[in-house]
Order: structure tokens, then sequence, then C-alpha cells
């Protein structure tokens, strides 16, 4: 009966539609929900910290129990509502994580933390003070609630060739420490030179793009992009990654894979995963070669089938 069982999960995830089909695509999502249908949970007993401008709470995507917690570090409270000029953390969690309305995320079954960690997802570097209070809930927070990955949203809009130190960098790296996978969207002017902040600091991963369809580098990059996603935007990478790095965490733990070999710590050893397996993409503007994810590929590393 097993085979049966199985065919019918991969049917069931066939029957749903990815909340960014070509996107997936491309970077082997669909082709891991199928192939791996049978053995992951796609991010169930975890969760992802959203960190951003705020979130309308009434959205159908987040009812029943996707949201496992909310806080606001701006305020000190519970309620991580939008204010001022918020809009953005809305839907920020759609890629990596809606499971509504036939519409699945990369991990569809876990669930997310709503942390309002600033005004406006377009940032200043002011807004360090409220960015480092949200962090801080996270690793004072992390065991109580599940969480294993924190997509850092917001973007200063700025070319920063290199890092800019602020409150967030000691969270940063006691997050980094802790294994928790923390990564920021490089930000979308078509900069060769540097990335928005976040992104830009130590122990923050920084995520690029690719033209969803095409192995073209678009949008901002510079010598610290850590790993290139197919989307439209950066944000969108950033969460499709964040989703996958969901996948990945539970492959390493199922398969009993040794990822010490990789790094000092488990999310490190994941972005080297992603690296070595993804595909290289040279971006003739700045004359750097990076890598594109390729979740099936690293899957697959991991899983040895």
């Amino acid at each position: 009966m097993k085979p049966l069982l199985y065919l019918f999960a991969a049917l069931a995830i066939s029957a749903q539609e990815p909340a960014q089909p070509a996107e997936f695509e491309h970077a082997g999502i669909t082709a891991a929900w199928k192939a791996y249908a049978d053995v992951l949970s796609f991010g169930k007993g975890q969760t992802l910290a959203l960190l951003d401008d705020g979130c309308d709470m009434k959205r159908p995507e987040w009812q029943g129990d996707k949201v496992r917690v909310t806080f606001d570090a701006v305020d000190g409270d519970n309620d991580p509502k939008h204010e001022g000029k918020g809009y953005h953390g809305s839907t920020i969690g759609i890629p990596s994580s809606v499971n509504h309305g036939g519409k699945r995320g990369v991990a569809y079954n876990n669930q997310i933390a709503v942390v309002r960690s600033l005004e406006c997802c377009h940032c200043k570097i002011a807004d360090s003070v409220s960015l480092a209070k949200a962090l801080q809930w996270v690793i004072d927070h992390h065991a109580e609630h599940a969480i294993t990955t924190v997509n850092l949203a917001p973007v200063d809009d700025l070319e920063h060739a290199e890092p800019v130190s602020t409150e967030i960098d000691a969270k940063l790296k006691q997050l980094r420490e802790l294994g928790i996978w923390v990564s920021a969207p490089a930000g979308n002017h078509h900069f060769t030179k540097g990335i928005s902040w976040p992104a830009s600091q130590p122990n923050c991963f920084a995520i690029g793009a690719v033209t969803p369809g095409k192995d073209i580098v678009t949008l901002d990059r510079s010598a610290k992009i850590d790993l290139l996603v197919p989307a439209r935007a950066t944000s969108s990478s950033n969460a499709i990654l964040c989703g996958s790095a969901m996948l990945l965490r539970e492959a390493i733990q199922k398969s009993g894979y040794d990822w010490r070999k990789h790094g000092a710590d488990i999310a490190s050893a994941m972005m080297k995963i992603f690296q070595t397996t993804g595909v290289e993409v040279k971006d003739e503007k700045s004359g750097l070669a990076f890598r594109r994810l390729d979740l099936m590929a690293a899957l697959k590393r991991v899983m040895g089938r």
C-alpha cells in the first residue's frame, strides 16, 4: 500500500499551485515537492520570523494556526498592525509560507512569527534601534516558538560597498552562533558596487536575483551577495530562500547528514550546500560570478536520492 500512499501524496502536492509558478520551477522547488513528498513535511514544526513593517492580521492567508506568535518591537506590544508608512509585511510571507486558496509557498506547512520591526520596509540606518530589539526578541524566544529562520526584510535602498556598524551586528552574530538562518534582500536598484543595509552586514546572508526563467543577474549585486534566486524583486528572492532553508534544515535532520563539514554552524553549512549545488551565473555588468538556488540539487546532496 505504501507506493499508493506516496502516489496520492505526490498528486495532492501537484494539485496545488505554487505561489510563484515560474520562480519555483526555475529554482527546483516544484521538482523538490514531488520528489520528496513521501519524506519531508515542508516546514511543519518550524517557525519563520518575518521582521518587517507589520501585517494586516485580518488577511485570510494568516488565519487559523499559520501565525504562531506576534510582536511589535517598535511599540513593545503584541499587535503588529501596520502604522505610519507600513505596508510590506502583509505579503512578504506568501512566497515562503502561504497555504491558502490553492496557493502554496515553499515551506507551506510552516508557521510564522510576525514581528513589526520598523515603520516602513524602506528603512534608514536609524531603524537599527528597533530592528535590534526585534532580533533580540527572536534570540529570547526562538526555542519557545521553534524559530529556525529569519526573513530580515527591510532595505535602505542605498549602495553599500562595505558594512555599516550598528546595533544589529551583535544580534546577528548571536543568531548565527545559535544556528538560526538570517537573510535579507540585496535591493532593487540595479546597483553593481554595493547592496542595501541590512543585507550588507556580517552574519546576514545577502540574497540577489536572476530573471525568472533565465539565469541573468538582475537588481542589486556586489561581492557580498551569497546566493541568487529567481524573482522579480529581491524581497521575493529572499522569501523564497527562507522557505528553502527550512526544507533543507528538515532534510539534514531526517537524513542525519553531517553538515559540520560545511561550516561552524548549521546556517553557514546550509548556505555552503546551496552554493556548491547551485547553478553558476556570471554577471557581465559587475564581472562577478554567483550561484543560483537549485533546491532540488541541494536536497539531493543531503538526502542521497
